[in-house]
């Protein structure tokens, strides 16, 4: 890449926030049941800290656009999530802690969008190459959840919140060395606006296979380590079995700009959905065949990896400069966070009467629906072809 391109500051940002990720994943669950919560409030209060991707990301996104100072906004967003998340180390109840999620969330939850515009706009022409920065993610997520798996089969949960407050420091820290982004030299001078553009058909079924596909992964991100830690696993190996899938997703996206040339945005999107449905199939129906369970967490490069990166790249193409903020805020706020809530709350509701068979049965509906509607709509070279 040109030395112009801040590689390592763009990559270190997604090292400690997707490290911040994998602590809070995998084994936040885990520290929710050290209170005695039950199924029903744990999938709660899951939710809250999902539910906070709906305004936040939208909400900054807007003052981003109109304003233009998006690495000012992922500095204080970031500084005001470990702020805020000092009221943790007080927090002992159900409502307190879900305070303290939605707080901290609000603000964490609204950085990444506006740094993934960020570092499209360093990368100019070379935005293929966005998936050779945003692999330091996944190499910070395999890091913590490998490293802290093991810690805390050693010093217990409560060392928990103070490994995310450290991540937290980082990802400020971090944010402080990275410098405002150009403008896109590529933009286009007219557009049709934000509105003009989401209304489009083959727009908003982009946005609802995002919603169906993080909808999907909700029971996975709340009740995954529970369910592994009720079949006997150490927190160790849960810890593992979560890294296997990142490493997947490390290796999809060190060739993912091979990929897209060669198979193109829609097919991959469709593949990577069929495979959604057999992941979600495996762990609903045959959580204890270890061999199966490998398998499905490969397939987190599918079902994760590629549709993520296919998703940030259909925002460049729908959005023009003006709004391409917004744009990638609701990519986050629609998926991540009302999917991921609406999953997660469903989960919880579903776990005690349903169990995983139910619950990740439902999981695989979702994602069928969403290949149905990629199928009837999504054709990015239509998009293309019109912002030209």
């Amino acid at each position: 890449m040109p030395d112009k391109i801040p590689y390592i500051r763009l990559s270190g940002f997604y090292l400690f926030y997707f490290a911040l990720l994998g602590a809070i994943v995998p084994f936040w669950p885990l520290y929710l049941k050290s209170f005695e919560f039950d199924a029903r409030t744990i999938g709660v209060l899951m939710a809250i800290f999902q539910a906070s991707r709906i305004v936040a990301p939208n909400l900054w996104g807007w003052i981003a656009d109109r304003t233009g100072r998006r690495i000012e906004i992922v500095r204080f967003g970031s500084g005001m999530t470990a702020l805020v998340f000092l009221g943790i180390f007080q927090a002992d109840s159900a409502i307190g802690i879900g305070w303290v999620m939605l707080g901290f969330s609000f603000f964490w939850n609204a950085v990444l969008p506006q740094f993934e515009v960020i570092t499209l706009r360093q990368l100019g022409t070379r935005h293929t190459r966005y998936s050779q920065v945003r692999v330091w993610g996944s190499v910070g997520f395999i890091a913590v959840v490998l490293g802290l798996g093991w810690l805390l089969d050693i010093t217990g949960i409560d060392a928990l919140p103070w490994v995310m407050l450290l991540l937290m420091l980082l990802i400020w820290f971090n944010s402080c060395l990275v410098g405002q982004p150009p403008a896109r030299a590529d933009a286009p001078q007219g557009g049709d606006g934000f509105l003009a553009t989401l209304v489009r058909p083959q727009v908003l079924a982009f946005y609802a296979v995002c919603f169906l596909v993080q909808f999907g992964h909700g029971p996975y991100y709340t009740f995954y380590s529970l369910l592994m830690e009720s079949l006997g696993y150490s927190r160790g190996e849960i810890g593992l079995l979560w890294s296997l899938g990142v490493v997947a997703e490390v290796v999809i996206f060190l060739y993912m700009h091979r990929l897209v040339a060669r198979f193109g945005l829609r097919r991959l999107m469709l593949a990577s959905l069929w495979l959604c449905v057999l992941r979600w199939s495996l762990i609903a129906w045959l959580p204890g065949v270890v061999p199966l369970m490998l398998l499905a967490q490969v397939l987190h490069a599918a079902t994760f990896g590629v549709l993520h990166a296919t998703g940030i790249a259909l925002v460049q193409q729908y959005f023009d400069d003006r709004s391409h903020g917004r744009g990638q805020a609701l990519f986050s706020s629609l998926g991540f966070g009302a999917g991921g809530a609406c999953g997660a709350l469903v989960s919880g509701l579903l776990w005690e009467s349903g169990g995983a068979g139910g619950t990740f049965t439902v999981a695989a509906m979702a994602s069928a629906v969403a290949i149905m509607l990629t199928t009837l709509w999504i054709y990015p070279e239509k998009a293309q072809q019109k912002a030209r």
